[in-house]
């Protein structure tokens, strides 16, 4: 099991350093930030951009891996993503985790002034744009030409990339998504699957819930015949369920997750008041427990 936190891009830089630097020196495997424009509850809040933060975070770790939750094409082109997200790739030492998902139907869908799709136009824009990338960042040798694509809802002419990717065949791709086309799409093209589980507001539901979604990836997964175990990356909070609302509380979402078999959990800072509120000291409690909860 590894084991990773989201650090919300609320924070201006000395205190946003503060919290990555923690991350690391408590014990967790990655940390990540929401790759939004703005956010839900927090709209109206302070809220930085992706890539900068990630860029000034690798430079302020050494081992943490550093992700994207998640990635989308609401705002963007794959291509200059591309050249972004291999920049970044540099930078790190190759610690970058790209989670990508199709793209939620509120701010971000519509800051640009795009018209409103269905989910089919959402889910085919998707593809496309992770099939994009999957080619982007394997990086095309200098001197070999460029990259082109002619799709529906992207095109390229001869784009350049960067150069050889620090990780090969490129950095992980990992795929979110709970409904069955995007949990298909995640197990034939994904190093990975993402999944915040199911709509259920109890806790019991939700976890019968994420059984469920646990058990259609593991038969996606098969059913494409691609050897090799993928990570099963699982969100475990909401608004009205916090996995770091105690030490006890976490060591639990962290067995019962184990148990369906997800290889990779991700728990939110605590923030001082509203969504994921709660008290900072539990982190330390918490990281006393990575060791042995690595190992379940």
């Amino acid at each position: 099991m590894r084991l990773g936190i989201v650090i919300l891009p609320q924070h201006d830089w000395p205190e946003a350093a503060r919290r990555w630097r923690r991350a690391e020196e408590l014990g967790f495997d990655h940390a990540w930030t929401y790759d939004h424009l703005s956010w839900r509850s927090l709209a109206d809040q302070r809220w930085h951009a992706t890539v900068p933060l990630l860029t000034a975070a690798a430079t302020v770790t050494e081992r943490i891996e550093l992700g994207f939750f998640v990635a989308s094409p609401n705002y963007r082109h794959p291509v200059p993503f591309a050249k972004d997200l291999a920049t970044l790739d540099d930078i790190s030492g190759g610690r970058i985790l790209l989670g990508v998902g199709s793209g939620g139907t509120g701010f971000d869908a519509f800051v640009l002034g795009q018209a409103e799709l269905t989910p089919r136009e959402r889910h085919d824009r998707f593809v496309e744009f992770v099939d994009a990338l999957d080619v982007l960042l394997r990086f095309e040798e200098p001197g070999s030409g460029g990259i082109s694509f002619d799709g529906d809802w992207f095109t390229a002419h001869e784009a350049r990339m960067v150069g050889t990717p620090a990780r090969r065949p490129r950095m992980p791709l990992l795929v979110a998504g709970n409904g069955p086309r995007a949990i298909r799409y995640a197990a034939t093209v994904g190093d990975g699957w993402v999944t915040t589980g199911g709509q259920s507001e109890d806790a019991a539901g939700w976890w019968t819930d994420l059984a469920s979604l646990a058990a259609r990836f593991d038969d996606a997964w098969a059913a494409t015949g691609r050897p090799g175990a993928p990570r099963r990356i699982l969100s475990l909070d909401d608004a009205d369920r916090y996995s770091l609302s105690s030490a006890a509380a976490y060591e639990d979402a962290v067995g019962r997750a184990a148990a369906l078999g997800f290889t990779d959990v991700v728990a939110h800072w605590p923030r001082p008041d509203g969504i994921y509120a709660g008290d900072e000291r539990v982190l330390d409690e918490v990281a006393g427990l990575l060791p042995a909860l690595r190992g379940s």
